[in-house]
Formats: C-alpha cells, sequence, structure tokens
C-alpha cells in the first residue's frame, strides 16, 4: 500500500472521524430521507465525500458516474445493484435539507479542533473572515449577486481560524454584494457557536461601516480591519511615548492613535436623498505601519483592541493572509470556483461538503508536515490503496501479498 514512514497520520484514521451515528441520528431528526429512494442522505454524503476527492472537476454527470462506479460501491459498503442517474442527482441537490450537511461539518470541525496544542488553540482566537465570488458557468443561475460581466455570482463568506474553516455562509441575495453586509453576518454567525470567546476577528478593506464597528464594539465583538487611508477622523490621543521602539520588523510603526469616528446619516428633503456627516461617540484604536519594502507603502489598521501592543496589531493583520492561502487552496485543489449546483439549496450543500473534505486534507497536512499539493495526492493515493486492499480481501485474497506490507 501507499506506506509514508515518516506519516503521522493516515486517510484510514481520518475517515474515522466520520460520525456514522450523527449521519444515522441526522437521517431521522431532519427528516432527510422521506421522499429518497435511493440518494438517502449518507449515501449523498458519501458520493460527494469520494466525487471531490477523486475528480479534478466536479459536476453532475461525474458524480452519475461515480456512484455507479464498482469501487466506490465498495469503499462505502453500498449495494452493487443500485444506479442513479444526473437528473435524480440534479433533483436531489436541489431539495435536501442543507442542515444535514451543515450539522456534519460543524461536528468534524469539533471533533478537528480539539486535537489542536493550547499554544495552537491561544492563536487559533484569531478568526480570519473574507469572502470569495464564483460566477463561472452560472448564466442560468436565478438568483445571484451581479458581478463586473453581467453574470449572477455567488459569495463565499468563509472564518478561518488559521488552520480549518470554521464557519462558512453562501450568499445569493444582491444586498450581500456589499462585503458590509456579508463579513458582520459571518461574524455574528461564528460567534453564535461559541460562548464567552476571546477571539479577535480579522478582516480586510471590505469591512469599512462605522455603523457596524460601532456596533462590534456594543456587542463586545474584538475586530481588526484595514481601513481606507486618510479618513477623516478627530485625534483623542496618541499612545505612542518618548523612546518608543518603532521599529515592528518587516513594517515601520508611524502613528498609534486613539480616534473617532464619522459616519453618514441619511436625511430625506424634497423627495431626495443625502447624507450628514455625524462624529460617533465609539473610540477606536488606529495603528498606521509602513512597509520595509522598495513601496514603503502605508496600511491603516483599524481595531477596538487597545489591549494588544502596536506590534502585536500589525503581526494580526499579517497573519491574515492565510485565509487567502486557504481560498487558492479551495480553488485550485478542491475546484470550488466551479459551480456543481445552480440551485442554492445545492450550493449550499456541496459547499459543506467541500469543507469537510478539506477539513480532512488540512489536518492531513498539518499532521505530517507536507504541502498542500502534496496532501491532496498521497491522500488520494491511500484512498485508491485503501480501496484496492478492500477488493482483495473481498476476492479471498491477502492484501499483503500484493502490496509487500
Amino acid at each position: 500500500m501507499a506506506i509514508f514512514k515518516d506519516h503521522n497520520t493516515t486517510v484510514k484514521q481520518l475517515l474515522g472521524f466520520i460520525p456514522e451515528a450523527l449521519l444515522s441520528n441526522l437521517s431521522l431528526t431532519t427528516r432527510i430521507d422521506h421522499y429518497a429512494k435511493v440518494l438517502q442522505g449518507n449515501k449523498l454524503f458519501y458520493l460527494l465525500l469520494y466525487g471531490i476527492l477523486d475528480n479534478d472537476r466536479l459536476s453532475q454527470r461525474t458524480l452519475e458516474d461515480t456512484f455507479n462506479d464498482s469501487v466506490f460501491k465498495m469503499l462505502f459498503n453500498l449495494d452493487e445493484n443500485e444506479t442513479v442517474r444526473r437528473s435524480s442527482i440534479s433533483e436531489r441537490l436541489s431539495k435536501v435539507d442543507p442542515d444535514y450537511f451543515k450539522q456534519i461539518y460543524d461536528c468534524i470541525y469539533e471533533q478537528f479542533s480539539r486535537a489542536y496544542t493550547s499554544a495552537e488553540r491561544k492563536k487559533n482566537n484569531l478568526i480570519r473572515v473574507d469572502s470569495s465570488m464564483v460566477s463561472e458557468s452560472v448564466g442560468k443561475l436565478m438568483e445571484g449577486i451581479d458581478n463586473k460581466s453581467g453574470k449572477k455570482a455567488v459569495k463565499y463568506s468563509i472564518a478561518f481560524d488559521g488552520v480549518l474553516p470554521c464557519h462558512s455562509t453562501v450568499f445569493t441575495n444582491p444586498s450581500y454584494g456589499n462585503e458590509d453586509n456579508a463579513l458582520p453576518e459571518v461574524v455574528r454567525g461564528h460567534i453564535g457557536k461559541e460562548a464567552d470567546h476571546q477571539n479577535i476577528y480579522v478582516m480586510d478593506r471590505g469591512l469599512q461601516s462605522t455603523r457596524t464597528i460601532a456596533a462590534f464594539s456594543k456587542e463586545k465583538i474584538t475586530f481588526l480591519c484595514r481601513s481606507k487611508e486618510n479618513r477623516k477622523l478627530v485625534e483623542l490621543g496618541s499612545f505612542i511615548t518618548e523612546g518608543m521602539e518603532l521599529d515592528l520588523g518587516e513594517s515601520v510603526l508611524v502613528s498609534d492613535r486613539k480616534v473617532q469616528l464619522y459616519t453618514g446619516i441619511p436625511i430625506h428633503k424634497n423627495g431626495k436623498k443625502y447624507y450628514s456627516e455625524e462624529l460617533v461617540d465609539t473610540p477606536f484604536r488606529l495603528v498606521v505601519v509602513k512597509s520595509k519594502g522598495e513601496d514603503q507603502k502605508e496600511y491603516w489598521l483599524l481595531t477596538n483592541d487597545f489591549q494588544r501592543s502596536a506590534a502585536e496589531i500589525s503581526q494580526a493583520y499579517r497573519r491574515r493572509w492565510d485565509i487567502e492561502v486557504f481560498f487558492r487552496f479551495l480553488k485550485q485543489e478542491l475546484n470550488v470556483s466551479h459551480l456543481v449546483s445552480l440551485n442554492k439549496n445545492g450550493i449550499q450543500v456541496v459547499l459543506y461538503m467541500t469543507l469537510i473534505v478539506a477539513m480532512m486534507l488540512l489536518m492531513y497536512k498539518k499532521a505530517n508536515k507536507i504541502g498542500y499539493k502534496t496532501a491532496k495526492r498521497r491522500f488520494a493515493m491511500e484512498v485508491r490503496d485503501l480501496t484496492i486492499a478492500m477488493i482483495v480481501v473481498q476476492c479471498g485474497g491477502d492484501p499483503g501479498l500484493f502490496f509487500k506490507t
């Protein structure tokens, strides 16, 4: 078999994290199988899990071929005589309850996150939040967000703890094209999962609404985002003292101030809408750093965290880049930039399943200290060999003779 001697975790161990009892229980509580003749909830779960792993570009047609493949049925102990058509997969995705898959996703995340060390848990209080738009092949998408190409798009907004995706939301309503609407919903959705959290939510320039970040402070949500430069404000004081070290390593501290910000108040007059500027009472902290590169670019970092040092604030923002790498992994290795279903229901299901596969690959990558591409390749090799071993046993043979192990 594909034995990697330096590996600490195998695919077989990770597959053991799939909560079989939960799959069965959810089938009853969500009534997911009420009208299903062949594609019951657990079979659709296995089909999407294996399909995402086994195909470079997943589609309803490849899912049809996958379900009807003897190797897939052998791996998940399914009836060899059962078959399914693409049209049945399409209809099932459009009607199946996404909450079934969401609860499985939440359960697997909880199990994997228990493997974090205490140091990792402290680091993982930094939650990166960002979005990605998918518009490829969505000319027939009825509900979506208009993009620059004239097509409708779907927005995936994800919270990432540095190792695993800890929360996700699919947006198709046009109002969520604005990140000032989408990102706060993701943040509050994640907070709903964690009582007494100590997280700091890090975002890029998508979050700019003064009213939103003022609401965060009232709700005791700690945030850090990149602000637009030269934003209108009132300075209340500086945190830089005489003789203070301004060299932050990869950047230089330009200023660290306590500030108040302005917000626009809508005024309706003579049938027209105007905006009047109003100073918000809530104080914020504005940390401005300048990179040491050739461009010496300034970054305005806005937060309601007055406890961390300027160096820690700057470093926290730099670690936001982890979610950009994660999105690239989803697009390049798990093909999330392609929509398997044009129905929001199906889009949600496939996203949850993609994130479940992503978590398995990321834990495999983390435990075995390998790269993204290597993890995907070796994971697939182990799945293949596990299947072959089962076939050999089924035929009455000894897999040890075949694999020389």
